[in-house]
């Protein structure tokens, strides 16, 4: 358990793995509060101790600088000291991990004594290698409430320490930022409450340590108040003991309590300790071997601070400054640049005797017992097979997900506008304050709704200022994000922040409701005058693609604000200032592991659609599955065409087909349902009787309408009509131009006659119905839709959908004739179609019926990505909610997806598709799907699914006619049923799992 309990009573209750105990002949060593390599096993220490010279056990306490992003002769210089001199250990610094493993081979293997391995890795090894990952910076982590949290990240960087074969990481920083104005700590640091910094530290120390990897907390006594940065000269401390002792040393001694493995000393300038002029802490006796070791009784590795930083550096040469830091008290110099003088000025400290042999082998000892505790007894070469695969696994990318939302930090939320409610009263501005590009947090807020992006430039000008002012006016909603902040107050201490960005957003914050999320250095709020005015404000403490990514969720409700402040940034906004938001309010995007799926298991969703696009199934396809109301895969693959120009985005339009069903007619049918305004029991003739009347249509029953055994036919090919024999159009069907008479667009360059729709309706009506009764699909009810429709509400039903359901739900690109709104290069083309309109359908509806009806039908003509497809079947998921809103009242949804006439042997639902045979290989269904569930497929590739046991969506959308509708290989493959079918198996597995676990 944390061992905090004596700190004001604020330890959250989090629970941690006690290390596991290891032979040793001390005695009286305690896991639960000695460093944990005083277990080890002595054996070995006492072996390697008797085979080295005095030089060698002296090289044993240096530790030199190595970067894997250097040339071939500093690699072989580093192989010669180590050769040569044979020191104790290395410090990683800039590189990437594969030529850094390596490079770690080669010197382990010319290593007499196995090397200590060492990084300063305070966010992960992402601080120093390329191709990493980095988690939150510890000042975002110091905002998070549940150090479990923190836990399992220190865990995590432990295993990745381990698998790059890494032994200490000097973390974590523990320096309490109590000066705003701090050069070189401030964003490094967990804040400025010694009892936040001191749990924080505890919960990283903890989470490595039990996985065997050295923590190191610095910079002792305390780095956290001081104006000068120590890589470039020696700070100043000038505080009283008693201000030491209360807050600086506090968190120190709470460490060093529960098994603190080693300290970082800092290069400072303490009068209060030692008042030698010009004298770094590292190099003081009275601080680090009086203070440390004796006064705090400190038994675990002290390591200086580089001694090539100016802090020290330019008062002593290499060699000097190196013995100095040893006869301070030091175990283990960092960064000696000179080994063969160093060893050398140590050898005559010795017979100078200003320090025994005795005393370092002491050191020696302790040095050697930390290697076998890490393991470099029984070392291994690492292998760098799927190194950086491992290195960037997501369970370490979940955990930096769950750490970086909490984070987050709600400061202003005026009349609750977050989460923001309403989508479709709201005209959304995405404004980004210090760039001119599209940011993520812009992509992330136009997942939820519609919203068009603005720019305020660095460098924008008082004419610039005004012409985007001019721009906003219609909005009623800016959301504006601040970028490419400065993440030190050096300089002007603006953090790049400038006057007329202040003006901007003064002036917009008076005039529009703002919301205003700034990624960066969280103490950068203070430099925005009157930003507490915003409506809402967000601190994101740094600007990644995770954060930005977050906040937009955050904004819309897919996620919660849980962050507390943990500095004091300004009157305005004060430590521990932090307000909750409820989270889960509309869909979330995050990984299967969010949900107790591995992502690996997914990974065969991947491989079926590259399968599908190989054999030319489909040129390309989005595929999208939200379990528990989290979007935990969305991806797409492929081109729009087999020509590959241009690839699928997740933002593009397809065509839906006969997905549009449900999407459009079925969506109409069950909200007036709910109102009461429409009933399944009555007839086509009850809603239509000027149509149906006198003909065989009239007594249809909606119930056998929408399940398909009304006995109308399949379909009826109404382009044949228009065709003269000659192959040419009727004369007063189509014309190429559009005009009064013929402004209904079919095509391009193809135009209807505007009555044309009334013979539609005629041929239908005068269809005979089958001959025997029973199930067949048709689409010819549903082209009828739209009429019962605007009868009951008075209303164009394109217009009553968007209305009603698609814009206050965010799913705005759900359209009829996407090329009035949408770019051609956002939509999907379909198919090349020879027989009737002659062209590639680009931006117009596939179905040919709905075509002639001008790209308007409740069975075909709908188009839209496969985020916004979600949307609308997570509201049927929710029984008609969605965001906190009832949009389909009564139960309605769960009525409808129910099958009707199962019993009869039709497995539909009332509109909706169902499997017709569970646990079939080759069904409509994946094998897995329960008899619950209920969906619907289109023509072109489209394919959604609902699972209410499972609380799943599915979403699948491609052109697999494109370029013809012969293409059948989509269906023969069952790509759309398989893809979903591996899902469950990833289910299927996480449940194993859990069984096993609980079993253990």
């Amino acid at each position: 358990m944390l061992g905090l309990t004596n700190l004001q009573g604020q330890t959250k209750g989090a629970k941690f793995r006690k290390p596991a105990a290891t032979t040793t002949t001390a005695t009286s060593f305690n896991p639960e509060k000695d460093p944990p390599f005083l277990g080890a096993k002595v054996q070995w220490v006492d072996s390697v101790m008797k085979s080295l010279t005095p030089e060698e056990r002296i090289a044993q306490l240096i530790m030199i600088p190595v970067y894997s992003n250097k040339n071939q002769a500093h690699i072989d210089s580093i192989s010669n000291l180590i050769k040569t001199y044979k020191v104790g250990g290395l410090i990683f610094f800039q590189g990437g991990p594969v030529r850094q493993a390596k490079m770690t081979n080669r010197y382990q293997s010319e290593s007499k004594v196995p090397l200590m391995v060492t990084i300063d890795g305070e966010w992960g090894l992402s601080m120093r290698l390329d191709s990493t990952m980095g988690f939150p910076y510890q000042m975002a982590l110091g905002g998070i409430e549940d150090e479990k949290l923190i836990y399992e990240m220190g865990a995590e960087i432990a295993r990745q320490c381990k698998r790059m074969g890494i032994n200490v990481n000097f973390a974590p920083t523990v320096d309490i930022n109590n000066n705003a104005n701090n050069p070189v700590i401030g964003f490094r640091s967990f804040g400025e409450d010694k009892y936040n910094v001191a749990r924080k530290s505890m919960a990283y120390m903890k989470g490595m340590q039990d996985n065997h990897v050295l923590a190191s907390a610095k910079h002792f006594p305390g780095h956290g108040d001081t104006n000068v940065d120590s890589h470039y000269g020696l700070p100043l401390i000038n505080f009283s003991r008693i201000r030491l002792d209360s807050t600086e040393l506090f968190p120190f001694r709470m460490l060093m309590a529960n098994g603190l493995g080693s300290v970082m000393v800092a290069h400072m300038n303490i009068p209060v300790l030692d008042n030698t002029h010009n004298l770094a802490s590292t190099l003081s006796k009275p601080i680090v071997t009086d203070l440390l070791k004796k006064e705090l009784n400190y038994k675990g590795i002290v390591f200086t601070d580089a001694l090539n930083m100016q802090g020290v550096a330019k008062f002593y040469p290499p060699g000097i400054v190196d013995v100095k830091a040893l006869l301070a008290g030091n175990d283990i110099l960092l960064n000696t640049m000179d080994v063969k003088t160093t060893i050398a000025e140590v050898k005559k400290a010795i017979a100078n005797k200003e320090i025994t042999q005795e005393e370092i082998d002491l050191r020696v000892r302790k040095v050697l017992m930390a290697k076998q505790w890490m393991g470099l007894d029984k070392w291994q070469p690492i292998e760098t097979k799927n190194l950086i695969q491992d290195l960037n696994n997501p369970h370490a990318q979940y955990i930096q997900r769950q750490l970086a939302e909490a984070s987050l930090t709600l400061l202003r939320n005026k009349n609750n506008i977050l989460p923001v409610q309403t989508l479709d009263t709201l005209k959304v501005a995405a404004l980004a304050i210090g760039t001119t590009k599209e940011t993520d947090f812009q992509r992330g807020l136009s997942r939820y709704t519609k919203v068009d992006t603005f720019f305020l430039a660095p460098t924008a000008t008082i004419a610039d200022l005004q012409a985007l002012k001019a721009k906003l006016q219609d909005y009623n909603l800016v959301i504006a994000g601040v970028h490419k902040l400065q993440l030190k107050a050096s300089g002007s201490g603006t953090f790049g922040i400038t006057a007329e960005m202040n003006l901007f957003l003064k002036d917009l914050m008076r005039s529009k409701k703002t919301i205003v999320g700034v990624f960066g250095n969280v103490y950068s709020l203070a430099k925005f005058e009157g930003i507490e005015k915003a409506d809402a404000v967000i601190a994101a403490y740094q600007e990644t693609a995770l954060t930005q990514d977050l906040v937009a969720q955050m904004v819309f409700g897919g996620t919660g604000a849980k962050g507390k402040l943990p500095v004091n940034v300004s009157n305005a906004f004060k430590i521990g200032d932090g307000l909750q938001t409820e989270g889960g309010l509309r869909l979330a995007y995050t990984t299967p592991e969010a949900v107790g799926l591995k992502s690996q298991h997914l990974a065969g969703i991947d491989s079926l659609v590259q399968q599908a696009i190989a054999e030319k199934a489909t040129p390309g396809a989005q595929v999208l599955v939200a379990k528990n109301g989290k979007v935990i895969y969305y991806k797409s693959f492929g081109y729009h065409t087999y020509d590959n120009q241009t690839p699928v985005q997740n933002t593009d339009l397809y065509d839906l087909a006969s997905v549009t069903k449900i999407s459009t007619s079925l969506a109409a049918f069950m909200k007036l349902k709910g109102e009461g305004r429409f009933d399944e029991n009555k007839t086509l003739g009850a809603y239509l009787p000027e149509l149906t009347e006198d003909t065989d249509k009239a007594n249809l029953k909606y119930t056998d309408i929408l399940t398909h055994q009304a006995r109308l036919q399949a379909w009826i090919p109404f382009w044949k009509e228009t065709v003269k024999k000659n192959g040419h159009f009727k004369w007063k069907t189509f014309k190429a131009d559009s005009s009064a008479r013929f402004p209904i667009k079919v095509a391009q360059n193809l135009y209807i006659h505007r009555k044309y729709a009334d013979k539609i309706y005629d041929e239908i009506m005068e269809s005979p119905l089958n001959e025997k009764p029973g199930y067949v699909y048709s689409d010819l009810s549903f082209i009828l839709a739209p009429l019962v429709v605007q009868k009951i509400v008075g209303l164009n039903f394109e217009d009553y959908l968007k209305n009603q359901i698609y814009r206050p739900i965010g799913a705005t690109t759900l359209t009829f004739n996407p090329y009035k709104y949408y770019p051609l290069s956002r939509i999907v083309p379909t198919e090349y179609e020879p027989h009737f309109r002659k062209q590639l359908l680009h931006g117009t509806v596939h179905d040919e019926g709905a075509a002639m009806l001008g790209g308007l039908s409740g069975h075909a003509g709908l188009f839209g990505n496969a985020n916004d497809v979600a949307k609308l079947m997570q509201l049927y998921l929710n029984d008609g909610t969605y965001a906190n809103k009832e949009y389909i009242r009564g139960n309605t949804v769960s009525k409808f997806s129910k099958c009707q006439f199962c019993d009869q042997g039709n497995y539909r639902a009332l509109g909706f598709d169902r499997p017709s045979k569970p646990g079939s290989e080759n069904g409509n269904a994946a094998k897995s799907a329960p008899a619950e569930s209920f969906g619907h497929s289109g023509f072109t590739g489209t394919y959604t699914w609902i699972d209410p046991v499972n609380d799943l969506v599915y979403v699948f959308l491609s052109n697999r006619v494109n370029p013809t509708r012969e293409n059948s290989k989509l269906s023969k493959l069952n790509t759309r049923t398989n893809v979903l079918q591996v899902v469950y198996e990833a289910i299927e597995k996480a449940k194993a799992a859990g069984a096993s676990t609980v079993q253990q």
